[in-house]
């Protein structure tokens, strides 16, 4: 039985977490922790960590388990170079699982969208994304938004900095070549939708996942952890918890 820290235990994806953790037949929450507490008392005696707080209570997180030795599971998105940077040189000693989502619906998603890119390209097909989540998110585009971008630049040969226009105002013209939409939609309680639109002269291919509950995320990570406990140091993403790699 792997045990588990859930930081944010008062925030919504804690509560779930800990739900998660209470389904889970080969995992279990014994610890928690809350803003205010001694973090580094409640690495102790677990197996995994799982963190969905914010982007800037991450290296903190990652200073304790590397104390520790304990592996950890990311699901904080919104993290500047410098942070992702920490969480690199971290994984060089500890196991981590750092991803976008943790949604198996949502990493089947990506996979189809590396597909469909590698088969349409950006030649003949317009490609655009949309996200929208509750009025509460505070990092835009969401993070897995970000993650598809980025197999979609991978699989186009495009840059996030030159080919991704953040919505459209004004008398912008004709849309240049190789250019990728991004659009972000914000309100009421929407978990997280996401969809790529490969648009075409005469056809359209549209991709698309909409989460209806946090549980989806929530059992992904508790997955992860478990999942990390026989790996050596190195950062993973679910697309290597759910074997999806080619």
């Amino acid at each position: 039985m792997t045990q588990l820290l859930i930081t944010g235990r008062a925030g919504r994806m804690g509560q779930a977490l800990m739900d998660a953790a209470e389904l889970a037949a080969d995992a279990e929450c014994t610890s928690t922790h809350e803003k205010g507490e001694n973090l580094l008392n409640a690495f102790k005696n677990v197996d995994a960590a799982i963190d969905f707080t914010v982007h800037n209570f991450t290296e903190s997180v990652i200073q304790e388990a590397l104390a520790t030795q304990t592996p950890l599971v990311i699901g904080t998105t919104g993290h500047s170079a410098e942070e992702r940077q920490v969480i690199i040189e971290a994984s060089k000693k500890i196991p981590i699982v750092f991803a976008a989502n943790y949604s198996v619906g949502v990493n089947t998603l990506f996979w189809l969208t590396s597909k469909a890119a590698q088969i349409l390209g950006n030649d003949d097909f317009d490609i655009e994304v949309t996200e929208m989540h509750h009025k509460h998110k505070i990092d835009s585009p969401s993070g897995t938004a970000r993650r598809l971008l980025e197999i979609l630049n991978e699989e186009t040969n495009t840059s996030y900095e030159n080919d991704v226009t953040h919505g459209r105002v004004g008398n912008i013209g004709a849309r240049p070549a190789k250019e990728i939409g991004m659009h972000t939609l914000r309100g009421g309680d929407v978990v997280g939708d996401h969809t790529v639109m490969f648009a075409a002269d005469g056809e359209r291919v549209e991709l698309s996942h909409k989460a209806s509950s946090r549980m989806t995320f929530a059992a992904g990570a508790v997955r992860a952890a478990t999942w990390l406990q026989d790996k050596p140091a190195g950062l993973y993403d679910m697309q290597d918890v759910l074997g999806l790699r080619d």
